[in-house]
């Protein structure tokens, strides 16, 4: 071990007018209750954040936020580079999408920079953790498009005849890159992990209203600045291949130049040791548990786990083991 230990996360949450309840009867998440009354819909938890908008926390007593942790502790995120001292390149969430959410796309790094004070741009990706029976999304558009053909048909409020509706099921995994147009649609629960940005552009949200009464904000112009407006086929899954391992199997779910998300499916009924787990001196893991039940291990450390949890690991941190029955999402840089 590198000193430093893993730790369970303590998420923040937002209650956006979409979101249900599932993150909290099925996710065993508790929101603060004050600020949180009973009802009140969790739309999304973010698991792992350094971004302002929602930051996670340590639950080891006295840590503080995750900020602070790795302020204090900037091995922890091994030598990928970070964005700034303190902060995460990814953001990770889980998502109850109880309504549809609203049309939207997200801008590149490049255009985020320009135009956002800097910020960072938004690539992400899915794993469908739960899907109703008919369950859809949407992804990109269902023919090519200039932007003045577009910059009418949204305006006229038609947009929906041109996206590209996908079927979705339980173990679904999507790369959003950014400029693509989508949307997570009713009945679905999702882990998403992003870069560390907030930036979202609605191209139209069916007429909602928050709880003030007026219709959320479009924001069109930009929008139309960095989609894709080219016609696609509709995403098909691809073939993931599982690689046995002592006490456990691992596939890849996705990789690209942010992250990289795996599926660990453990289980070490007879095998008392557990099966072996560690980080290498380029990234931090994020554990997130979607199913069952278990334990990580080390000569100093045991963390009991269950689904919907989150253990964040620093580099270097050897060991390890996981000890249960239980799938988890396995997110590096």
């Amino acid at each position: 071990m590198n000193g430093l230990t893993p730790f369970k996360l303590v998420p923040a949450f937002q209650d956006y007018l979409w979101g249900g309840r599932r993150l909290v009867e099925e996710f065993h998440k508790t929101p603060d209750a004050e600020r949180y009354p009973a009802g009140t819909p969790i739309a999304e938890s973010w698991e792992c954040s350094t971004h302002p908008d929602g930051v996670s926390a340590c639950e080891s007593e006295g840590t503080g936020t995750l900020t602070h942790y790795l302020r204090a502790h900037p091995g922890a995120l091994g030598t990928h580079p970070s964005t700034l001292p303190g902060e995460l390149p990814v953001l990770i969430k889980l998502i109850d999408a109880a309504k549809p959410l609203s049309v939207q796309v997200h801008p590149d790094d490049d255009y985020a920079r320009a135009h956002e004070n800097g910020s960072l741009g938004k690539t992400e990706m899915w794993y469908v953790i739960d899907a109703a029976p008919g369950a859809k999304l949407v992804y990109g558009l269902t023919r090519t498009l200039t932007r003045e053909e577009l910059t009418q048909i949204v305006r006229q409020g038609k947009i929906e005849r041109y996206l590209q509706e996908v079927p979705v099921h339980k173990g679904d995994v999507f790369f959003i890159p950014a400029g693509t147009v989508h949307a997570i649609g009713e009945g679905i629960v999702v882990y998403e992990v992003q870069q560390s940005s907030n930036l979202t552009y609605r191209l139209f949200d069916y007429h909602r209203r928050d709880k003030d009464g007026k219709e959320r904000a479009l924001h069109i112009d930009k929008a139309l600045d960095v989609m894709n407006l080219q016609g696609s086929p509709a995403p098909r899954q691809k073939l993931r291949a599982l690689r046995y391992k002592k006490g456990c199997a691992q596939e890849l779910l996705c990789r690209c130049k942010y992250f990289q998300v795996e599926r660990i499916l453990v289980n070490t009924k007879e095998l008392p040791e557990g099966a072996p787990f560690e980080t290498n001196d380029n990234s931090f893991a994020v554990l997130t548990c979607t199913e069952g039940q278990g334990r990580l291990t080390a000569e100093d450390v045991a963390i009991d786990f269950q689904r919907g949890d989150s253990v964040f690991v620093p580099a270097s941190c050897a060991g390890l083991a996981l000890h249960g029955a239980a799938e988890l999402l396995l997110t590096t840089c």
